[in-house]
């Protein structure tokens, strides 16, 4: 873990030190969000062509409609029929499938699935027939195995409805946890159920004109109320994850109090964004020109993180989903930010 001070000084360190860099009053936030078994694979029969469809669910629209992202989505035509389930050319077994109808297509892959089924039993079905919506980057490399499906979740992973993990949340295990409450650090959770907005790459000349796709998300009352009460004693605020970030900043009003906020979000922070509810901010490395690092050059500034990402490749840090972590701090923090005894 790569600690960036607010001044810009850098600290090599292990997650497991965390603890260290925190102190007595403090709270941390995390995504409880769980992932869904998201990628499906089928089949599409016309007239006596079969073609293998692959297909990503992406946004809940109702009882049993599901926006996906298709491949190939030249093989899919408004109004076809597509199996999940069984990927040849022999489809006798019902059980063993899971029958939906393109209701649209849009541009970039998307369409609109209307399955057979809805509730409770689609989502029993997609648990059953999918498997876990791994990045693109390990998605190429190999098809999923079984183990992804816990792999792929962090051990706060509670309330079903993401389609990516919040990886800042994989670096954590029930022991750290356990130091972290001993050293008087409470543990908070909120929800984002993280959509394909998040890792968009933005394609615009202007950052203003890109538009994140909203995302659902809640910060209960009991929550908030804690971590104000944890600010007014002195305490701070550290958002684990990016997407902890995104909510706790959607729910704080202008005066930084956190609210209760259940709905969706689809907030924009970049550079020259004023945070108002998070302190400190732990994550991963992201990619250039994502929304998540603009998120990060908003709050330590975008010199200074380009600073830190250019030492981190230098000293070897992991980027990605599975990489490595950094410890934003911001000027709440002392100067003096060297581990505590």
């Amino acid at each position: 873990m790569l600690v960036v001070a607010s001044d810009g000084s850098l600290t090599d360190t292990r997650v497991a030190d965390l603890p260290k860099f925190l102190r007595a009053g403090d709270a941390i936030v995390v995504n409880d969000t769980r992932v869904i078994a998201a990628r499906l694979e089928g089949v599409r029969v016309r007239n006596d062509a079969v073609a293998t469809i692959e297909a990503t669910l992406v946004k809940h629209v109702d009882s049993c409609r599901w926006r996906a992202l298709v491949r190939p989505a030249k093989r899919v035509k408004v109004g076809e029929r597509i199996r999940f389930g069984e990927t040849g050319e022999s489809m006798v077994c019902l059980l063993a499938s899971l029958d939906a109808e393109v209701e649209e297509k849009r541009e970039g892959g998307e369409v609109l699935l209307r399955f057979d089924f809805a509730g409770a039993a689609l989502e029993e079905a997609i648990d059953r027939l999918g498997s876990a919506p791994l990045p693109p980057y390990i998605a190429a490399r190999r098809a999923p195995i079984e183990n992804d499906r816990d792999d792929y979740q962090t051990i706060f992973a509670e309330r079903t409805g993401a389609i990516a993990a919040p990886t800042a949340g994989l670096h954590f295990t029930p022991e750290l946890i356990d130091r972290l409450v001993a050293r008087g650090i409470a543990v908070h959770r909120v929800t984002l159920h993280i959509g394909p907005g998040t890792f968009l790459p933005v394609r615009v000349e202007e950052i203003e004109d890109h538009k994140m796709h909203s995302e659902e998300g809640c910060v209960d009352g009991a929550t908030a109320d804690a971590l104000n009460a944890a600010r007014e004693e002195g305490g701070r605020i550290v958002a684990i994850g990016t997407t902890s970030a995104r909510i706790l900043e959607t729910a704080a009003n202008k005066a930084g109090r956190v609210e209760a906020f259940a709905g969706k979000t689809s907030l924009f922070i970049s550079p020259g964004y004023r945070f108002r509810a998070v302190d400190a901010l732990m994550t991963n490395f992201h990619l250039p020109r994502s929304t998540l690092f603009m998120l990060v050059s908003a709050f330590s500034g975008l010199e200074t993180m380009r600073a830190a990402y250019a030492y981190a490749i230098g000293a070897g840090y992991r980027f990605y989903s599975y990489g490595d972590a950094c410890l934003l701090l911001s000027e709440r923090f002392p100067r003096a930010f060297a581990p505590s005894p």
